[in-house]
């Protein structure tokens, strides 16, 4: 959220922002080596991932590169201003210096590349194109699509654990040979155990190191192409565009122009156009509120589960709205009912409980600037 209220606002989202990424960037394959120092002081292109002194310059409006940072006692991702040390991705590094961004790498590892996806991505985005999206060939290539990137990056326990039904006996002994992550008692002598089994040998079939190769796991390749994304999206957040950008997410954008017609299109990679409202508002990351050119009014709530209750809960553009000014000095705020469902598996059983939804301006990413007529504009860190 960057400018909260605006009008004629034109929303676009990117086709298949990691599939593209996948089918067009060189990812890390092999002959991982370590270095310290600054390796671009005897390679020009190093490719690899390095952690870095990082110092933004202080004009920017739209920060491009992220990091962690402790808010309010929370851990959030943010794009700051100022200085911090950070690990990040060549490409990313190298597209960074071109908005202004310094740096000093400090140590790292450098990686062989080569384009190994292009191929898959392109066909199954060919047979996505080609089916409704209610045909089950539509759904099932754009799962594969999107799935295949962060399963490279899935932590090796989730292919180790294991679950067993044991009683009392078989659980002491199997405490004293495994690695017991989780205990539920059904009664007094049946127990479910989740558990990774103990790698006493180096050689062993379980062996961590044995295993992610067995199955291809690759955090270098699942952050290169997250990586690769958020270059993507740096292109239409840049200080030389020619529109002001009111939001944007991790696939879309919020700006007051259309976009010139070669970024527009079905291709991968390519923006299609969702809306254009006459008016907007947002209050914050994935929740905001438009009507369009025709009347309708657009609504979106992230963790909001009754979606299809918006009206009868009055969760209309003109209470959206209300909640960007001041009262007494405070944020305004909502709070509504909605049902989330609960599961217990120790009793077996799925309880729907009324819990309450709070709707309010966020400045947890971005400082409030307060105009004379009380509309919140926000201010990057």
């Amino acid at each position: 959220m960057y400018t909260p209220h605006g009008y004629n606002l034109y929303h676009y989202d990117i086709n298949s922002l990691y599939p593209y990424s996948m089918a067009k960037f060189d990812v890390p394959i092999s002959n991982m080596k370590y270095f310290e120092g600054d390796i671009y002081k005897i390679e020009d292109k190093p490719f690899g991932f390095f952690l870095a002194e990082i110092t933004a310059p202080d004009y920017l409006n739209v920060p491009i590169l992220m990091t962690k940072a402790k808010i309010n006692n929370t851990l959030r991702t943010l794009a700051p201003l100022g200085k911090w040390t950070g690990v990040i991705f060549s490409e990313e590094l190298e597209n960074a210096i071109l908005s202004g961004y310094d740096f000093k790498v400090l140590k790292g590892y450098t990686f062989d590349s080569d384009l190994i996806f292009r191929d898959f991505v392109n066909d199954l985005y060919e047979i996505k194109c080609n089916h409704s999206k209610d045909h089950p060939m539509y759904l099932i290539s754009k799962l594969l699509l999107n799935s295949l990137y962060g399963r490279f990056g899935m932590h090796i326990e989730t292919f180790l654990t294991k679950n067993s039904i044991v009683d009392n006996d078989e659980l002491y002994e199997m405490m004293e040979h495994n690695n017991i992550l989780d205990i539920m008692n059904f009664d007094e002598n049946l127990n479910l155990i989740t558990y990774i089994p103990n790698n006493k040998n180096n050689d062993d079939e379980n062996s961590l190191f044995n295993n992610m190769t067995k199955f291809n796991i690759s955090i270098s390749l699942s952050a290169a192409i997250t990586a690769y994304a958020r270059i993507h999206m740096s292109e239409f957040k840049g200080e030389h565009n020619l529109y002001d950008l009111y939001y944007s997410d991790t696939d879309s954008i919020a700006i007051d122009k259309p976009l010139d017609d070669k970024f527009v299109g079905k291709e991968l990679g390519q923006m299609k156009l969702e809306h254009i409202f006459e008016k907007a508002v947002y209050l914050g990351p994935k929740v905001y509120g438009g009507i369009t050119k025709n009347g309708e009014e657009i609504i979106k709530a992230k963790g909001y589960k009754n979606k299809d209750q918006f009206k009868k809960d009055q969760l209309d553009f003109k209470t959206l709205e209300s909640l960007l000014y001041l009262n007494n000095n405070e944020i305004n705020h909502l709070e509504i009912n909605h049902e989330k469902w609960f599961r217990n598996y120790e009793l077996g059983e799925i309880k729907v409980e009324d819990q309450k939804y709070t709707l309010r301006a966020t400045n947890n990413k971005r400082d409030f600037i307060i105009k004379e007529n009380n509309w919140h504009y926000s201010l990057h860190y």
